[in-house]
């Protein structure tokens, strides 16, 4: 089975400083990773590696059998899914849900003059029915709550059936309902055999779906664990990678966690 990422001693380097250093790391595509580690840690520049949005400074990304730097990353984004906060602002707020979906298609995130077969709409329609937003296909991106946008948003990550999906702190400032909607979701997505290869940041172990298998932590730029979530998501892990005493709990497939 070919690798969807496969970073080998990958760093990032901003201002003389690494945001990354000597990354690792591969994704298969029936594996479905989270990501972990505290603020400034290099959660968003990997994520942004493996959207092609940025090259590396130092070692070999390849992402979908081809090597950034020898491919055109247009061709490769459209095979790409990403949803982020960063997305959120780029989506004008008097689109509609339903554009806002289908515009996928064209990687475009405004609708002007692109022309769209009725396949389009009809698989635009199915998207938003499977994230539970079908009721929202008129309304405007600019009047949805935080937590239908995010959803909204996944739904554009998936419409054009990636082979990867990338989703950066997907359940953010949600209220408790709506995270455990997004979660529930995700899970059922995640388990899906349809489902590409996922990889999702996240600051909370809160907010790991039911359904994913490995987890990454890092800290300080850094791997500080790899491998399947029973080898790796730990309290020692934990403990490392936020440089506080960390107690990880597991009840039926969700995790807490809190200081010692």
């Amino acid at each position: 089975m070919a690798s969807v990422v496969q970073f080998t001693d990958v760093s990032v380097n901003r201002g003389g400083s690494p945001i990354l250093d000597s990354i690792t790391w591969s994704v298969e595509e029936n594996e479905r990773w989270v990501i972990l580690g505290p603020n400034g840690a290099g959660k968003t520049t990997l994520l942004q590696l493996a959207s092609s949005f940025i090259h590396p400074s130092r070692g070999q990304v390849d992402l979908l059998g081809s090597r950034l730097g020898g491919i055109d990353v247009f061709e490769l984004r459209p095979r790409i899914g990403f949803a982020s906060t960063a997305m959120a602002r780029r989506v004008p707020n008097d689109e509609t849900v339903l554009n806002v979906v289908m515009t996928a298609a064209y990687s475009v995130t405004g609708r002007w003059t692109e022309d769209y077969e009725q396949i389009d709409e009809r698989r635009a329609h199915r998207v938003l029915s499977e994230w539970r937003l079908e009721g929202l296909a008129d309304r405007t991106f600019g009047t949805l709550s935080d937590g239908e946008q995010k959803r909204v948003l996944i739904a554009r990550a998936v419409m054009t059936d990636p082979e990867l999906l990338l989703l950066d702190e997907p359940a953010a400032s949600l209220d408790l309902g709506s995270r455990e909607e997004l979660v529930a979701l995700l899970g059922g997505y995640a388990r899906s055999e349809e489902a590409p290869a996922i990889v999702m940041v996240t600051h909370h172990v809160e907010e790991i779906p039911i359904g994913f298998t490995h987890a990454l932590l890092l800290g300080n730029g850094g791997i500080v664990a790899q491998g399947t979530l029973a080898e790796t998501l730990t309290s020692e892990n934990l403990t490392n990678a936020f440089g506080l005493s960390i107690v990880l709990e597991e009840h039926n497939g969700r995790f807490n966690a809190r200081a010692e």
